[in-house]
């Protein structure tokens, strides 16, 4: 049963993609706009499901006055799409949660704060998310040798009690998902794309069945693979697991370096383990020298818990509401020493290089050209934002502006 504001949520946010209908369709909230809507009903002591209820028509109407945002009553009028979308989703056993509902991952809701997703879309027992989890993550083409570390890992994981969190990709992903299924254990995979069809993938059938399988996605359940939104998911994963393990990465590139480099130096939402005494990499032992700690290869279930209790007490994250960049930091200087300030210079300035390796990654993954909006949607930020990074990605050479319209796409691009 889908709750009433739930249902008020997804007409705004969800492209509900019944066929090839939404492409022609009005255009929902960005992530951005929906928080500020929330805000806004907050403030009036309002839930979203009074934006459907009868004579709602000065409440909308005072909505789309005060903010800057798509026209409401298209989004709202979309309630026989919104019922055929639930009615697909109720046969592929797939659920929804909003914000707004009580059995919303309570970690998500205390890591993330507002940038929580507005709606989770899953499959499988929602209460797995509430397990301890050891996040196990990696890159889509991995060796062997790769593979057993995280299928060992995934196995002592389990042994301890722990759910193994993973994104659900080939590779590394699939390898620790598999394992901790042949183990007994439980496992949540957080999707980037394609739930619709991973919920009823033979694989995942008897997991699924068993309660030992959660799939879940912040995405609609049809939604293709994006490559922003594969970052976007990185964070969940992060946020759902008590600690997590880099089994490989590339060195200052790809998803996998990114998530891990944002967690270690920003978000901070566990400790985070490399695998740099087992696998020998520029990558893995980049982020031991940020912080990273490395991973002792438990042999057993004991030995795992001692790892987890000897990990260095993370600092605690900041509930963000609308994650802005360091860059946007205004330069006053609060009363400190010196050596404080100095510290704290090279830590912000540290951030913001790392955001910015984060950012050129994401935008150089978007298909080329880029807009403004493309990229504040992919990255969950203003348009102002998003010009001042396309802006400094061309001043570092990395893209070329063109006109009419602007856009911006790769130096080597014709387009």
């Amino acid at each position: 049963m889908v709750s009433s504001d739930t249902q008020a949520i997804l007409l705004l946010t969800a492209p509900l993609l019944n066929g090839h209908q939404a492409a022609d369709g009005p255009s929902t909230l960005a992530p951005r706009q929906y928080r500020e809507l929330a805000r806004f009903l907050h403030e009036r002591d309002l839930t979203p499901s009074a934006l459907i209820e009868p004579r709602n028509e000065p409440l909308v109407d005072a909505c789309q006055s005060a903010l800057d945002i798509p026209p409401l009553r298209p989004l709202l009028a979309r309630g026989f799409a919104l019922a055929q979308a639930i009615e697909r989703w109720g046969q592929r056993s797939i659920w929804v949660l909003s914000r707004a509902d009580t059995g919303y991952p309570r970690l998500l809701r205390q890591r993330l704060g507002e940038a929580a997703p507005a709606v989770l879309y899953g499959c499988g027992d929602p209460r797995l998310l509430e397990r301890r989890g050891f996040a196990i993550v990696g890159s889509r083409d991995a060796s062997e040798q790769v593979l057993a570390v995280a299928q060992r890992a995934a196995e002592r994981a389990c042994e301890a009690g722990y759910a193994v969190v993973s994104g659900g990709a080939r590779g590394v992903d699939q390898a620790a998902m598999r394992s901790a299924g042949g183990a007994g254990g439980q496992s949540i995979g957080v999707l980037a794309d394609s739930l619709e069809r991973a919920a009823v993938a033979a694989e995942h059938r008897e997991g699924l069945a068993g309660g030992r399988l959660v799939l879940c996605s912040p995405y609609d359940p049809r939604a293709g693979f994006q490559a922003g939104h594969a970052m976007q998911r990185n964070k969940l994963i992060y946020a759902l697991a008590d600690a997590a393990l880099v089994v490989n990465s590339d060195f200052q590139k790809g998803g996998t370096w990114a998530g891990a480099v944002e967690q270690i130096e920003r978000l901070r939402f566990c400790p985070v383990f490399v695998a740099s005494g087992t696998i020998h990499s520029k990558g893995l032992e980049a982020l031991e020298r940020k912080g990273a700690l490395r991973w002792p290869e438990p042999g057993d279930a004991r030995a795992f818990e001692q790892a987890m209790q000897q990990t260095k007490p993370v600092a605690a994250p900041t509930l963000f509401s609308d994650p802005q960049p360091v860059l946007d930091r205004t330069n006053g200087k609060a009363p400190a020493a010196q050596n404080a300030e100095d510290h704290g210079a090279a830590t912000e300035a540290s951030v913001k290089e790392t955001l910015m390796s984060t950012v050129r990654q994401v935008v150089l993954c978007l298909d080329m050209p880029v807009t403004e909006k493309s990229v504040s949607e992919a990255l969950d930020v203003t348009k102002p934002q998003a010009r001042r990074w396309l802006l400094s990605m061309c001043a570092a050479g990395d893209l070329r502006q063109l006109d009419r319209p602007v856009r911006y796409t790769n130096r080597t691009n014709g387009s």
